[in-house]
């Protein structure tokens, strides 16, 4: 997707919106940070290195009183979240990768990178947060998955 045509937005429980286009997010500050991945299929990449937009900055001017949030990406893949694993520190809109910008393979121009859980939470090609009061499953945790997805516990398939 060209960055032109990209577009994020943030909606609340209550139907308000907040948008940015690529210009707009990059006007945001980049942080640049070194993380672990791990996937569900029971590999890890160690030290990877991003750049990319704290969700707590997106968030700074959102007012919720959700519990939960479902990311939606271009293609139609949503996967959900809770909302506390969104925020302090824990999650980006990354737009960078090893020092290049995000190649489509992996999710560019911009996708969601949670580092704490498994790699499907990670939405890649994301426009979108939807906020919610009530969890819903995304697209994997309606096929079997775990619903939240932590690796140290080893949170692969419902019932983990």
């Amino acid at each position: 997707m060209p960055t032109e045509e990209w577009e994020f937005t943030i909606t609340t429980e209550a139907g308000r919106e907040h948008r940015w286009d690529w210009a707009g997010l990059l006007s945001l500050p980049l942080q640049r940070f070194t993380t672990d991945l791990h996937c569900v299929t029971k590999w890890s990449k160690l030290g990877t290195v991003w750049e990319g937009v704290s969700l707590d900055d997106l968030f700074a001017e959102v007012e919720s009183t959700a519990d939960y949030a479902l990311t939606h990406s271009y293609g139609g893949y949503i996967t959900n979240l809770p909302l506390d694993d969104l925020l302090e520190g824990q999650a980006w809109i990354a737009v960078r990768y090893d020092d290049a910008d995000l190649a489509p393979e992996h999710g560019g121009p911009a996708r969601l990178l949670v580092p704490h859980l498994y790699l499907w939470k990670s939405a890649k090609w994301v426009r979108g947060i939807q906020l919610l009061h009530d969890d819903e499953p995304g697209f994997w945790e309606s096929a079997g998955y775990h619903n939240y997805g932590d690796p140290w516990r080893e949170h692969r398939y419902w019932g983990d």
